[in-house]
């Protein structure tokens, strides 16, 4: 096996640090699009080649980290299916947006379970920031094709586990998002480890 190969090995972990890295680079553009916050709250990240804009509210950053943090144990464990970030006017709580970010598990490198005795991906990491990039300008390019009228708004965040999961102290159950006459649209641009998949689809209000 060459040294190539083996730096193309992804651990569980690692794989799981990925997708909710992308999961928070998604959001904060989803809310920086959306002008949640000020555009002088957002600073400018360099990333993959492409401008991100990342939230610098302290309140908001402490709450995604230990949001993510959570949700990248429960990739580990294969507990977390979907999270969906949720715009909704401020005047009457109507969900304008939802957009989901589906998590889908893979068989990583079969062969190398046995010699690894642990799930091991394999892919080509240039491969892998590339899939990050289209999925991250597809996500910016979606926000300019949603008939989007802007208001003032706020989101809230809605994770999807399996039944058995017992929930952290200070989360609740929620009933499923009912979205007003709505339009879904699923893109084709997805971001795969060989372990995890990620890919994204959009509920609006049609106007």
């Amino acid at each position: 096996m060459s040294d190539e190969d083996t730096q193309n090995f992804i651990s569980l972990r690692s794989s799981a640090q990925m997708i909710c890295e992308n999961l928070n680079y998604a959001i904060n553009t989803v809310l920086f699009g959306r002008v949640i916050f000020p555009p002088k709250s957002f600073k400018v990240n360099i990333q993959y080649g492409i401008t991100l804009f990342i939230l610098e509210d302290p309140i908001v950053k402490a709450f995604l980290d230990r949001l993510l943090r959570q949700i990248e144990e429960w990739i580990v464990q294969k507990k977390v299916f979907k999270l969906s970030l949720v715009i909704r006017k401020q005047e009457n709580n109507e969900v304008v947006e939802c957009w989901d970010f589906n998590i889908y598990y893979e068989n990583g490198e079969p062969s190398l379970h046995k010699i690894k005795n642990k799930n091991i991906g394999r892919k080509d990491k240039q491969k892998i920031e590339e899939e990050i990039k289209d999925f991250m300008i597809q996500v910016d390019n979606m926000m300019a094709c949603l008939p989007f009228k802007f208001c003032q708004c706020y989101f809230n965040i809605l994770v999807h586990v399996n039944k058995d999961i017992q929930l952290p102290k200070n989360w609740m159950e929620v009933e499923n998002l009912d979205v007003s006459n709505p339009k879904t649209i699923t893109y084709d641009k997805t971001i795969s480890t060989s372990l995890h998949k990620l890919e994204t689809n959009v509920s609006c209000t049609k106007n």
